[in-house]
């Protein structure tokens, strides 16, 4: 793995834009990083909405924000010095498996050596009823940094 690959799982809140920073100011002008700021979507499924029409208008919503919060946090790299050829982003929308196990497979697919996550300090019950993405990260991912930014 390349642990100068570093894949950024982002989301719109302020522990991703935090992460986003603390790589920028961590790598800054150092040459020889390639970073991609991800953006997961889990559609809610269509049997929630009264209609197909409502359902798709979400998920359309959805991704109009999640890319506008790539193009900020894009930039945002771009401000701490790293070169805009070596910053990409991506969406992945998903419906039928976890945020986590989609994060670590595209950083598997993808040969990324370093995954960083924000993490929201949620308490432990919290945690037990909803889970937390960064600590299925944590305790799944194989073969790679994992930087946790809180």
């Amino acid at each position: 793995m390349n642990y100068k690959k570093i894949l950024i799982a982002a989301d719109a809140s302020e522990n991703a834009r935090r992460a986003v920073d603390y790589v920028g100011r961590i790598v800054g002008r150092s040459p020889g990083f390639e970073i991609t700021v991800l953006y997961v979507i889990r559609h809610a499924e269509r049997d929630l909405f009264p209609d197909d029409k409502s359902w798709q208008a979400r998920k359309r919503h959805e991704k109009e924000e999640a890319l506008h919060v790539l193009r900020e946090l894009k930039e945002l790299l771009s401000t701490k010095g790293l070169e805009r050829g070596t910053l990409s982003t991506d969406l992945l929308e998903i419906t039928d498996f976890s945020i986590a196990q989609a994060i670590m497979d595209y950083q598997k697919n993808g040969g990324f050596g370093t995954i960083v996550v924000g993490r929201r300090g949620m308490s432990k019950a919290e945690e037990f009823l909803f889970g937390s993405i960064s600590n299925k990260i944590v305790h799944y991912a194989k073969n790679c940094a994992v930087w946790i930014i809180e």
